[in-house]
């Protein structure tokens, strides 16, 4: 499980904002643009740290879901 004691942010902010840069080719400033239009002031910077400290274990926080033809695919 990852641990996020100690995060300004909730965790599924953090997890939605790590989500998108891995699942979509966008730059950090792209990102900070986009939850920014959906009220959450980040900065790319803290982006940056949040890619690197959770996407590796964010698939654990992110159920699997499956694909047509029943083969199950873990979220990125």
């Amino acid at each position: 499980m990852i641990d996020f004691k100690g995060s300004h942010f909730e965790r599924d902010v953090i997890l939605w904002g790590v989500r998108w840069y891995v699942a979509y080719p966008m730059s950090y400033r792209q990102l900070e643009e986009m939850m920014e239009e959906r009220g959450v002031e980040v900065d790319h910077s803290t982006l940056n740290r949040w890619v690197v400290k959770y996407a590796p274990f964010a698939g654990e926080a992110v159920p699997c879901t499956q694909a047509r033809g029943g083969v199950e695919l873990a979220s990125r």
